[in-house]
């Protein structure tokens, strides 16, 4: 359980954070970065559920305590006797998302073109969620390259399954892909 009785400790005004098992780095570690992009969506979800209601915004609901376990597990690096067994994101959660995305993705019509941020209030912010995600990802995905770095890779598929989670929801609240509004290639020339 958390309990945060103090919000500042002036711990961070060096530059430094510490990460869940207590090791201090810099704030603008790969790591931080990418747990601060996944905060970052979250955020924006929190936009996004103001534009919703019932079942679209219970999922919503479900993704951003999902995205706060994906931050737990961001913040604790893998260890191999920790001291306390660290939140890990795990298949579990990916394939929800999956079975969510292949729901929604029923009642859609094929694409015919790219699709533009926007139609309704909640598609467009869907769609920004959708690029703060694929930011988090590629943040993921330079944690990992790092050798010294040991990261969970089920976060990883499970970033990349949620921005296409928000593209397919993003159709789907846009009246069932009826509201999108298509990339026409070259039509400003």
């Amino acid at each position: 359980m958390v309990k945060l009785d103090k919000i500042y400790t002036r711990g961070g005004d060096g530059g430094e954070t510490s990460l869940g098992n207590g090791a201090r780095v810099a704030k603008s570690a790969a790591r931080v970065a990418a747990y601060g992009d996944v905060d970052e969506a979250n955020a924006v979800l929190g936009i996004v559920r103001l534009h919703m209601s019932g079942a679209d915004d219970a999922m919503l609901a479900r993704i951003q305590n999902d995205l706060f376990d994906v931050g737990a597990d961001l913040c604790v690096p893998i260890e191999d006797a920790p001291e306390y067994p660290p939140l890990r994101v795990v298949a579990g959660q990916v394939e929800w998302l999956e079975a969510q995305i292949d729901r929604m993705n029923g009642d859609l019509a094929p694409l015919a073109s790219f699709i533009l941020p926007g139609g309704s209030p909640a598609c467009a912010f869907l769609h920004q969620a959708r690029t703060v995600v694929r930011r988090a990802e590629r943040m993921v995905v330079a944690l990992l390259a790092e050798p010294e770095e040991r990261v969970n890779r089920v976060v990883l598929a499970y970033l990349n399954r949620l921005s296409d989670f928000l593209f397919v929801m993003s159709r789907y609240v846009n009246d069932k892909g009826a509201g999108d509004v298509l990339w026409v290639p070259g039509a400003s020339r």
